[in-house]
Order: C-alpha cells, then sequence, then structure tokens
C-alpha cells in the first residue's frame, strides 16, 4: 500500500498563515493528498492543539468527506456540508475552528487525514474520540501535517 502524504498550503515555513486562524479569516486551509488508496471510500480530517494543556485538544473534527486528492479551502460551518460531510462537535462548535493560542503563547496544531473504507454512521454531535472509535478497523491510511501559530 503506498504511504498517504498530506500538504497544507495554509502552512508555510511550518507556521499557518494568518487566514486559517482565529485571528484572521478563520477557513479552514486546502489540503492535498498524495498516494490516496483507491480502496478509499470517505476521507475524515481533524485538527488538534498538541500544545494545549487538555492534549490533543480539538479545533476540528469532519468525516464522511467525499475521496479527492484535494480537500478544499473554506468548508463551511454546519453540521452536514459538501454532499454528506458531518462535521462533529468540536471547540463547541460544527465548523472549523482556527489556531488562537493566548496571545504571545506559540502552539502547534495538527491536521491527520484519514482514508477511510466506508462512509461512517455517526451523527454530528459526535466528538473527536467517538469518531475515532467508529473509525476504527476502517482507516486504510492516515498522514499528518503540523503547524505553529503565535
Amino acid at each position: 500500500m503506498e504511504l498517504l502524504t498530506v500538504h497544507c498550503p495554509g502552512i508555510e515555513n511550518g507556521k499557518f498563515l494568518l487566514d486559517h486562524t482565529g485571528r484572521g479569516q478563520d477557513v479552514s486551509p486546502e489540503l492535498i493528498l498524495e498516494g490516496l488508496s483507491p480502496e478509499a471510500k470517505t476521507l475524515a480530517v481533524t485538527l488538534e492543539d498538541m500544545s494545549h494543556p487538555i492534549k490533543g485538544f480539538t479545533h476540528w473534527v469532519i468525516w464522511n468527506l467525499p475521496v479527492s486528492d484535494r480537500i478544499p479551502e473554506a468548508i463551511p460551518a454546519g453540521k452536514c456540508v459538501l454532499n454528506g460531510a458531518v462535521q462533529g462537535a468540536a471547540y463547541g462548535l460544527h465548523r472549523y475552528a482556527g489556531p488562537k493560542p493566548p496571545k504571545g503563547r506559540t502552539h502547534t496544531y495538527r491536521f491527520t487525514v484519514y482514508a477511510l473504507d466506508c462512509a461512517l454512521d455517526l451523527g454530528s454531535g459526535a466528538r473527536k474520540k467517538a469518531f475515532l472509535r467508529a473509525a476504527e478497523g476502517h482507516v486504510l491510511q492516515q498522514s499528518s501535517v503540523s503547524g505553529a501559530f503565535e
């Protein structure tokens, strides 16, 4: 099986571009995938703050994305978007919530993209932990990309 790699044009030189943060436009960046398995039926993404006191604090969780070599920029807020993709509850919201650490602090954030062999029957009230439980045994590939923001 080929290795999945993910590239994020919204992260340059290891840092998030302002548009994709809570201090900018707060729009989700495009994610470009290489080596995606032809067996993949859906994609999922998590965004976690790796520097937060709550380990892996979730900023975004979305699943049942259509399979493509690109996850589009600026996915709108809402529980159900993009032909059936479901945004779970993260940061108390059903949308992308970009990096916004306390002033003067630099945090590292990690996107993880999952290629799954099925669509998940999981309601939008689910959080990252429930998503990961539902995805268990269905993850064909996963890859991460990280960036920092102050």
